[in-house]
């Protein structure tokens, strides 16, 4: 089951909560609590996060999206492109 979607910039700010709250000796499980989070989803946006501002985060974002959805653009033209062809081929066989 998927959680709630955080956005680039509400990413960046656990972290830096975080960060904060671990410099201070607590430790990774409590301060995951308190964020909400689970230890691996830390880990997880500690990897694709760390030192990145929120513009830069929010540009990363924009740009995954912008490529899912090329990629379901793609996916729907080689679908129309393989409906065209059998047509054309049952049209030239019938």
């Amino acid at each position: 089951m998927k959680g709630k979607k955080h956005t680039p910039e509400q990413i960046i700010t656990k972290l830096r909560e975080a960060d904060a709250e671990l410099n201070g000796g607590a430790p990774l499980a409590s301060v995951c609590q308190k964020l909400g989070i689970s230890e691996a989803t830390f880990h997880r946006w500690r990897e694709q996060y760390g030192g990145m501002k929120a513009d830069a985060a929010k540009r990363l974002k924009e740009l995954e999206e912008e490529n899912r959805r090329l990629k379901r653009a793609v996916a729907d033209l080689t679908l129309d492109k393989q409906i065209l062809k059998e047509a054309l081929d049952h049209l030239g066989n019938g």
